[in-house]
């Protein structure tokens, strides 16, 4: 089985990078478990895995922004999971921001370089 094929963790996990496919921006990464890759291949929509919460979520179930899958791509040693997708409503960040990888290393410092598109409070109802 194709699963089979993927290297997962010790906690059973892969990491998964979601890329915009029209711009090729990276947009996050998150996790995926077995059930999560194999909901995301069947449903074209992108499923997760939240070690915090300690349970599936499927991108976009509290804010809307959902994740269209276009493409799953596995590495050459079967331990990384790209996804070309499409951004439902630009923000892919629980900041509100286009992506979660808006802080450039400046002169010795993070720097915050992307805007709030959204606040988090305005999409979730509440501080997240």
């Amino acid at each position: 089985m194709w699963l089979d094929e993927v290297k997962w963790d010790s906690a059973g996990l892969v990491p998964a990078i979601a890329q915009d496919a029209a711009s090729g921006r990276i947009l996050m990464m998150a996790w995926m478990d077995r059930t999560a890759l194999a909901l995301t291949a069947e449903t074209g929509d992108a499923h997760y895995f939240s070690r915090s919460r300690n349970r599936q979520w499927k991108k976009g179930e509290e804010s809307g922004h959902f994740q269209h899958v276009s493409e799953l791509r596995l590495d050459c040693d079967g331990d990384v999971v790209v996804m070309q997708i499409e951004q439902v409503g630009g923000i892919a960040c629980h900041t509100g921001r286009e992506s979660c990888f808006y802080r450039r290393f400046e002169n010795g410092a993070w720097v915050e370089t992307d805007p709030v598109i959204k606040s988090p409070t305005a999409i979730y109802g509440h501080q997240h």
